[in-house]
């Protein structure tokens, strides 16, 4: 050996596998909140979740933002996974050809060794491999026979490797600490020689520096790659949302205008899936436009209606007579009745085309029924509901009594003895409710004008003529009808049928 320790170069594996990453960092497009709201003071919200009760956060409630933060989550999630799994998988195959190379260095060096005649071990010949020929190379082999016979390659210098005994034939794999704090991978074995009186323990030393430093390059290229990919993915997300947004921010612009009276329709080119939001709009709108134009005929005819019984009642007032204050009070109760059925016009006609309630109709039957019983507790007619409880009709609950009562009110008005009321399912998709009674009747051509507003057929009998008026139009108010014929007992049937729900 020299007496000199010259310096060394630690050079990197032959087929050494390197890997390289470019690019920028794109920044993805932001959606304004001011061109999302159009200065609209209900549709803003801080990016950023607040505080709720119950210490749960809000989620943001800009669709791009949550998107966004989604998409940043999973690139994250499954990006660091992949990483995680290439890296590990690059890494493995770099670290089996090491030890690959390395294997084949100590079956080189396992085949070379023998002992000299004073049984020191010595190579019986070369081997192809000049870094062991270069001191501290960073690739070592060294064949120990006893601690003070030992053999090593010129690369070693001066130093040598750590031997522990023990581990039989197989091939053993360890780490240490080499010449100049170099990290060596070390392969060793013990052999037996023909003319050996004991085993050699064979090692061959390859410093990993260089692989490190490889695994590192390519750890940090492959991470700085999956995070270029993943902004570009956010990027991508984000503005195909932003773009996706559009006939939204469209839409809401034209409600806007609206809302403002600048437009009496929506009409806004949208995407096929938000076209029946727009139209379930404007079928809203002309619903609604319809509702102010029905309020706005009600109210003129109850000013019409009312014109006339004022004047008569003034005149009656002015005139002081007895017969001139019962024609008051006759107009009066005229007058009332009048403004009833307006009302109940007017309160059927503004839910009319609504999402209506879900009403039973037998339960409203009963209290009904209950109620004039009541009222006639010395009459000896008796009121009799029929048909099953579950039949309900799409009609809130108050106009469904209010045509029930009439109806009903009528038919024990003019009633011998019975008055019944029976319930059924009709086709299609209604319910009919069937009130008779057993009284005189009508004739067939006085059943169209029964349903006409103040039409009275006995003075005698109380009533202002509009009981069966207002039934007929609220039963047209909720898509139903009221028909009018004969009954078997000979007294009036009327059939009232309403949607059912």
């Amino acid at each position: 050996m020299g007496d000199g320790a010259p310096d060394g170069a630690a050079a990197r594996p032959p087929d050494r596998a390197s890997a390289g990453a470019g690019g920028g960092s794109p920044a993805g497009p932001t959606e304004a909140t001011a061109a999302a709201n159009d200065g609209d003071p209900a549709d803003s919200a801080p990016a950023a979740g607040t505080p709720r009760q119950g210490g749960r956060v809000w989620l943001p409630r800009s669709l791009t933002v949550r998107l966004a933060l989604a998409t940043a989550l999973w690139v994250a999630v499954g990006l660091a996974a992949a990483w995680v799994q290439v890296s590990g998988l690059v890494v493995q195959q770099l670290r089996e050809s090491f030890d690959s190379r390395s294997i084949a260095l100590l079956d080189q060096v396992i085949a070379a060794a023998g002992l000299d005649a004073n049984g020191d071990p010595v190579l019986t010949h070369p081997i192809a491999e000049p870094r062991f020929e270069q001191p501290l190379s960073g690739t070592y082999w060294q064949i120990t026979a006893a601690p003070d016979r030992v053999a090593a390659s010129r690369s070693l210098w001066d130093q040598r490797l750590p031997v522990v005994r023990g581990h039989g034939f197989a091939l053993q794999t360890k780490d240490v600490a080499g010449p100049r704090h170099q990290r060596l991978r070390v392969l060793e074995r013990e052999i037996v020689l023909p003319d050996a009186a004991q085993p050699l323990h064979v090692q061959v030393a390859v410093a990993r520096d260089a692989l490190d430093r490889e695994i590192s390059f390519l750890r940090r290229s492959l991470a700085m790659t999956f995070v270029v990919i993943g902004m570009g993915l956010v990027a991508v997300v984000v503005a195909t949302v932003s773009i996706g947004l559009r006939p939204l921010r469209r839409l809401r612009r034209a409600v806007a205008s609206l809302r403002s009276g600048r437009r009496t329709e929506l009409r806004v080119a949208v995407p096929r899936e938000v076209e029946p939001l727009v139209a379930e709009i404007d079928a809203l709108v002309r619903q609604n436009r319809a509702t102010v134009d029905r309020a706005r005929n009600h109210v003129g005819n109850l000013a019409h209606a009312l014109r006339t019984r004022l004047a008569v009642l003034r005149n009656a007032l002015d005139g002081g007579s007895a017969a001139d204050l019962a024609l008051a009070a006759r107009e009066l109760e005229a007058a009332d009745h009048i403004v009833q059925h307006h009302l109940a016009r007017a309160r059927a006609a503004a839910l009319a085309g609504a999402a209506g309630s879900r009403t039973e109709v037998r339960p409203v039957a009963e209290e009904i029924a209950a109620a004039l019983r009541r009222l006639q507790a010395g009459s000896t007619v008796a009121i009799v509901v029929d048909g099953p409880a579950t039949l309900a009709v799409r009609c809130e609950r108050q106009d469904l009594a209010e045509m029930i009562g009439n109806l009903m009110e009528n038919a024990c008005k003019w009633a011998q003895g019975r008055v019944g009321l029976q319930i059924a399912a009709a086709a299609p998709n209604q319910v009919a409710v069937t009130v008779t009674d057993d009284g005189p009747g009508l004739p067939a051509a006085q059943l169209a004008e029964a349903q006409a507003r103040g039409a009275r057929f006995d003075e005698e009998k109380p009533g202002s003529g509009l009981g069966l008026a207002i039934v007929a139009d609220l039963a047209r108010l909720y898509d139903g009808a009221l028909a009018l014929d004969r009954a078997a007992e000979g007294g009036l049937l009327a059939r009232l049928t309403l949607p059912a729900a």
